[in-house]
């Protein structure tokens, strides 16, 4: 069984999960609030007021998870790990419970032949940190290089892939600048402040990491390609680009934030925000980059003809625009087009040289029930066009070494709640119950002729 990176001879497979979407047990064993707790329980913040207080119950239900991530025939499963279960309040108090649950998580995930890769922040701060200020202040990334630190040092003998953040777009720019994911800040500035140190926790991070023997670690992002609608939204496209791709791969391979960027995001150019030498720790500082694809953007200038996006609010200090959305469309309602993929992997291959890793791809399908089965022939689908987008990539020369699928299972969806659904396995909201739907049946079968060795 393979232990580090993959070497991409062969497209590896895997699944993805995030603690928060799926665990549950929000209140035991001394786990700690996090922001989302928070945010969930402030009325109209998510879709039916739910939350993650149940989710999967995978903290209790870990092994037959693991058991149809084994039966599925991947050989890698991404997960990530909760910062407020190992440290309830950000810092200080180690919960010993919360790190044994990893223990066993990681065990049983080996045990089954089943390659682990551990990201240490997939957006549930602990809201002891958010209290005091949270990712806009410099002692929120230094809290978190203690505790990369930490998680490595319990389980860094078996858990060789590592990532520290999941999407830091989301976390800067909708949690406080957009205000639509936790912990709903609306501070335009406080987005970029916050993306700094978002990289400078990654660095810091890293550096320790590295350190401590670690040669397998990476970052994943949500990039995109931002498709110009007109002629006339070309440099609100460029704008757009700057504050969702270029704020963090400028650091990664430069060292830097470009003038474009810094003229939609003057805060980037306050040394009392980016001090020297944090920008140098970041440069180089990843060995592998994760890329989460879901959909393009096709920007046009703002028209209120067209129905509001919600992310609209997350590019502060860009042009403001309006997205156009075409047809066919995922139940969460973004545009599927795997040429974007295709783009985005090329493109990054391009800027950054690094191993690429798709970390998570999928879709949200409407997934009725029917006779105990769930027959989601347009997941299958999209699944199927964008593996083949992501072969694209490589033959074309990118350095693609992973395709994994978001989700496993069915879960808490953030603001959307219980209400879209991305898993390939269908999870009874009242009993539990996991039905895996026909893509995760067919995954197998694709997957079957590896026999599990190149997985």
């Amino acid at each position: 069984m393979p232990t580090h990176l993959p070497d991409g001879s062969t497209l590896a497979h895997g699944v993805a999960t995030a603690a928060y979407q799926i665990e549950g047990a929000t209140t035991e064993d001394g786990r700690g609030a996090s922001i989302w707790d928070t945010f969930a329980a402030r009325p109209g913040a998510t879709r039916d007021g739910l939350d993650g207080a149940t989710a999967c119950d995978s903290y209790h239900r870990y092994a037959e998870d693991l058991d149809l991530v084994r039966d599925l025939g991947v050989g890698w499963y991404r997960f990530s790990i909760a910062w407020p279960r190992v440290l309830p309040e950000g810092t200080g108090r180690v919960e010993s419970r919360g790190l044994d649950y990893y223990d066993r998580l990681v065990d049983a995930a080996l045990d089954r032949g089943i390659q682990p890769m551990a990201t240490l922040y997939h957006w549930d701060l602990p809201q002891a940190l958010e209290d005091r200020g949270g990712w806009p202040e410099r002692a929120t990334a230094e809290a978190f290089a203690d505790y990369a630190t930490l998680v490595h040092e319990r389980l860094g003998d078996r858990v060789h892939v590592w990532a520290t953040h999941n999407e830091p777009w989301c976390a800067a720019y909708l949690g406080y600048s957009a205000g639509v994911h936790a912990p709903g800040r609306r501070e335009a500035g406080a987005g970029h402040r916050a993306a700094h140190h978002l990289n400078l926790a990654h660095g810091l991070a890293a550096a320790r990491l590295h350190e401590a023997g670690v040669t397998d670690l990476g970052i994943v992002h949500n990039l995109a390609p931002f498709w110009p609608e007109t002629p006339e939204a070309a440099g609100a496209a460029d704008e757009l680009d700057a504050v969702r791709n270029r704020v963090w791969l400028g650091p990664l391979t430069d060292g830097a934030y470009d003038d474009g960027l810094l003229r939609v995001a003057p805060e980037l150019a306050d040394p009392a925000l980016v001090r020297d030498g944090d920008l140098a720790l970041v440069r180089g500082s990843a060995d592998w980059l994760g890329i989460n694809y879901y959909t393009p953007f096709r920007p046009t200038l703002a028209d209120p003809a067209l129905e509001r996006h919600p992310e609209v609010e997350a590019y502060p200090g860009a042009t403001p625009v309006s997205f156009v959305v075409r047809e066919p469309r995922t139940d969460i309602g973004w545009e599927v087009d795997p040429a974007g993929l295709e783009d985005v992997l090329l493109t990054t291959h391009r800027r950054t040289g690094l191993p690429l890793l798709v970390t998570e791809n999928g879709a949200a399908c409407p997934d009725p029930v029917v006779d105990g089965t769930v027959d989601d022939q347009d997941r299958i689908d999209y699944l199927r066009t964008h593996l083949a987008a992501t072969e694209r990539a490589r033959s074309a020369g990118a350095d693609v070494r992973a395709y994994v699928v978001w989700t496993l299972l069915d879960n808490f969806e953030w603001a959307e709640g219980y209400t879209k659904t991305f898993g390939i396995v269908h999870v009874d909201p009242g009993d539990q119950t996991r039905t895996p739907k026909a893509s995760y049946h067919w995954l197998a079968s694709f997957l079957a002729p590896e026999s599990g060795t190149t997985s």
